[in-house]
């Protein structure tokens, strides 16, 4: 092994460790039994048209009547020959169509009315009550299959397990004239399991402990014209799946996402920017008013393009944080031609305030309140938080509080990973190009209050050149074709205030009312926030050992006088620059060069009385000079770590030893009298 492949696999092994003893447990959005992806021999299933073989509906005419009267009259007339023929022949409840299926291809048709599956809403008893499973961090069993067949009641409204090409449509004019109504008593109101080639199209799926519309382990799936809302966690939940097509869907009031196409099948693994194809496409949807509009915890080679992510805390999120998620690290997403934009919400107080501890019906989802999940930075549009070879081009990302793109990486021990050399296997190659940021697609100002924030690990990530404020200032910039980049980074770990900022921010937990103090996405601000007390604090100390340096060895000496004038103006604008408006400004790189110039100056004014401290003095000043080239001007390429940490390590040590060489100071020796000359007059 060469020193260099040494170097590097301890400081990632040493990382790892100070992560693992920083980093608090966090809650795992979803937790699902083992499961492996489909073999890929699906294909996206077709809608089939004519005459459907079952039908559901309620026996209220009246009811009926009031529901389709503004109807077409094509489509009234058609709704009212289906009540016809469903009233002599049909269900009452989808979950008697579902079980009556016995072949696959047939066709389920809800007509116009509000389903409560009465039936089916009954706590478990008997067996039921008393299957062996272990809990999930939420407090839910997570069942095997054959515990799922055994009582699919437990914990779905409707249960559709193994059922092959099936497809549930509703004869409404509108999805919401067809509504399938949890009322909080179940995980999820309808899920498809196992269930290749399944099909839902024009109906309403709302008010659940989880989540609305649940697709696991399908090979073949389409979402079309499907509304869910006001859930625990998701909208719509996809996993583990592969040939799937959302469309035309809409979701919103989600503690979690509206769209989660989780752990999609990882087709693409191993190969760069080429791929063959996609597991999922998601396409004309609009997510909103949710925690955030789109997640994928390994969301491999899923498709986004043409959607509308709005008014949410986040646009869309991808990640690789939490274990139990096949296809980690998550890889090969792309979005293109999306609306992003104005995801500003912040459903934290709800937290705080006690609102997401009452039960679920009492909280209020349908006038408005979400009960966030996991930690969620407001006001970003995508975050990427530990994902490789994802592509975002030609997105509209505009009208956000915090950020545009928001990239950092995750350690592999956090997905429970514990390899050293997978410690930093994230955050690598994710292009962000022909984005229109800070407008909107008429041309309308829109500016985010940063198009950019990176924590700075990773290598061959890349934007657009003459991206606006973005932290930190310098960043690689795409060419013209993928995997052309220009001024790269290659690095181990993220800087090293941004790293502090992650680890306090992630201390977050919705059933403990837990929101981390000194973190911004939870409303700390001024001194309250992280960055802003590691700035001040270390202005502190260096102002002081720096000011009694001066004054005990340098305040007779001018241009040190000087020096040390800028470094006090240096320290006080990097704790102006920690603050959230400077950030992605050229104060923090202003800071920096003042700094610098203070400490290169002193050094080179101590190198005669004290040769050593003055030379490491020297050397503290031209690293903190050299980081402000990286941050402003262009990130330096092929370093494990950026100048900050090591500029932070030497600080340490230079602290220590301007301690020490100040109170070793000796007072200057008092001048001698000059000797009388003879014969001098007294």
């Amino acid at each position: 092994m060469s020193w260099t492949r040494w170097f590097r696999t301890c400081l990632v092994g040493l990382l790892a460790l100070a992560l693992a003893l920083l980093t608090a447990p966090t809650a795992q959005a979803h937790e699902e039994r083992p499961v492996a992806f489909p073999d890929g021999s699906g294909s996206v299933p077709a809608h089939r048209g004519g005459e459907p073989d079952l039908l559901v509906c309620k026996t209220d005419r009246a009811d009926f009547e009031r529901r389709i009267a503004g109807f077409p009259q094509a489509l009234k007339d058609r709704n009212r020959t289906l009540f016809a023929r469903c009233t002599a022949s049909g269900y009452r409840h989808l979950q008697q169509a579902v079980d009556a299926v016995r072949t696959p291809g047939r066709n389920i048709a809800v007509l116009p009315g509000l389903y409560e599956e009465e039936p089916f809403t009954a706590e478990p008893a008997g067996a039921c009550a008393q299957l062996k499973a272990r809990r999930s961090q939420l407090g839910y069993q997570i069942l095997s299959y054959a515990q799922q067949k055994q009582c699919p009641h437990n914990q779905n409204l409707v249960a559709i397990l193994g059922k092959k090409d099936l497809q549930i449509e509703g004869t409404g004019a509108r999805r919401t004239d067809v509504v399938i109504d949890a009322k909080y008593r179940k995980l999820n109101a309808i899920r498809a399991d196992g269930s290749d080639g399944i099909y839902f199209r024009n109906f309403t799926a709302q008010r659940t402990t989880f989540n609305s519309l649940y697709v696991l382990a399908a090979d073949g799936f389409v979402i079309d014209d499907v509304l869910t809302r006001w859930n625990d966690e998701y909208g719509f939940l996809t996993f583990a799946s592969d040939h799937g097509l959302y469309k035309n869907c809409e979701s919103y009031g989600n503690g979690d996402s509206g769209i989660y196409p989780g752990s999609a099948s990882d087709i693409n693994n191993g190969r760069g920017y080429d791929v063959p194809r996609y597991s999922i496409e998601i396409t004309g949807c609009r997510s909103h008013h949710n925690m955030v509009g789109y997640s994928g915890t390994a969301g491999d080679s899923v498709y986004v393009h043409d959607n509308e992510f709005d008014h949410n805390m986040g646009g869309a999120s991808m990640d690789s944080a939490f274990p139990g998620h096949p296809g980690l690290p998550q890889n090969h997403a792309r979005f293109e031609r999306n609306l992003i934009h104005d995801n500003n919400e912040n459903y934290y107080p709800y937290v705080a305030d006690g609102t997401c501890a009452k039960p679920p019906a009492e909280r209020g989802y349908e006038r408005g309140v979400v009960c966030p999940q996991i930690s969620m930075p407001p006001g970003t549009g995508i975050i990427t938080a530990g994902g490789n070879w994802n592509r975002y081009e030609n997105n509209w990302v505009y009208g956000h509080a915090r950020a545009g793109f928001f990239l950092n990486a995750v350690p592999a021990f956090i997905r429970g990973e514990d390899a050293w050399a997978k410690q930093t296997d994230t955050s690598h190659h994710n292009r962000y190009a022909g984005n229109v940021l800070g407008k909107d697609r008429a041309g309308r100002s829109a500016p985010n209050a940063a198009d950019v924030w990176w924590d700075g690990q990773g290598g061959g990530n890349c934007w657009d050149p003459g991206s606006g404020a973005s932290t930190p200032r310098a960043l690689p910039e795409c060419g013209a074709r993928p995997g052309e980049v220009s001024g790269g980074s290659d690095r181990l770990v993220g800087e090293p205030v941004k790293l502090a900022q992650l680890l306090v921010c992630s201390d977050y937990n919705v059933q403990a009312r837990r929101l981390p103090a000194g973190c911004d996405w939870y409303g700390a601000t001024g001194i309250a926030r992280v960055e802003t007390q590691l700035a001040l604090g270390t202005a502190a100390v260096l102002a002081l050992v720096g000011g009694v340096l001066w004054w005990r060895r340098l305040r007779h000496h001018r241009v040190a006088t000087a020096a040390t004038v800028l470094g006090a103006a240096g320290l006080a604008l990097d704790v102006a620059g920690s603050t959230t408006g400077l950030t992605s400004g050229h104060v923090p790189a202003l800071a920096l060069l003042l700094t610098g110039i203070w400490w290169t100056v002193t050094g080179l004014a101590l190198r005669t009385e004290r040769p050593w401290f003055g030379r490491t003095t020297v050397l503290l000043g031209c690293l903190t000079l050299l980081d402000a080239f990286d941050k402003a001007v262009v990130m330096i390429p092929w370093t494990p770590l950026g100048p900050a940490w090591i500029r932070g390590l030497l600080a340490v040590v230079w602290v220590i030893w301007a301690v020490v060489a100040a109170a070793r100071h000796t007072a200057r020796p008092a001048p001698v009298a000059a000797p009388e000359r003879a014969g001098a007059v007294a």
